[in-house]
């Protein structure tokens, strides 16, 4: 701009110093010129700062849009969870002539399909039994003596925890080794 206003200076004298009306338009169309030009310079510079404005604007968007979908993802899952606990708990004590039916298989076949629709929105089960204790992602409910298993490791799973990527839905509720 210093070199812009140092041009129109000497436009400015030359002007002064011309006689014909020739001159004295050239002149005035120079100064025209060096006048449309940083008229020019400003504008785009608006332009651009609008452009940035507007890709900021886009990725706010979006970050915003992809945290609503993961919150109402959880929010399913935290939802789906205490039926799929009970399903777990009636498979695990199911009497044995029961075990044999075809009933029963069909039963599997519904929890199956329900830890399907868990892994294809990407919630997977957190590893608790025989895994170090991780505060982050387990809740000890007590602390047992185990032979089998060192200090500080859990032995027992209560509740299974869940997560979506780093996210942890439900933390694992847990029996730690004393």
């Amino acid at each position: 701009m210093s070199d812009e206003k140092a041009q129109e200076e000497v436009l400015e004298a030359d002007a002064a110093e011309t006689s014909t009306p020739e001159e004295a338009q050239e002149v005035d169309l120079a100064q025209m010129l060096v006048a449309s030009q940083e008229e020019a310079a400003k504008n785009l510079e608006g332009w651009q700062r609008a452009l940035a404005d507007l890709a900021n604007a886009r990725k706010r968007f979006e970050k915003q849009s992809q945290m609503a979908y993961e919150n109402a993802t959880v929010e399913v899952v935290n939802k789906l969870l205490p039926a799929i606990d009970d399903f777990d708990r009636a498979m695990d004590n199911v009497p044995a002539d029961v075990a044999e039916t075809s009933w029963f298989d069909g039963m599997k076949g519904i929890l199956r399909k329900l830890n399907s629709i868990l892994e294809n929105i990407n919630a997977e089960r957190i590893p608790a039994v025989g895994e170090p204790f991780d505060p982050n992602v387990h809740d000890a409910l007590s602390t047992e003596d185990s032979d089998e298993y060192e200090s500080g490791v859990v032995i027992r799973e209560l509740v299974a925890g869940y997560r979506i990527g780093d996210r942890v839905i439900r933390p694992a509720l847990v029996v730690v080794a004393a």
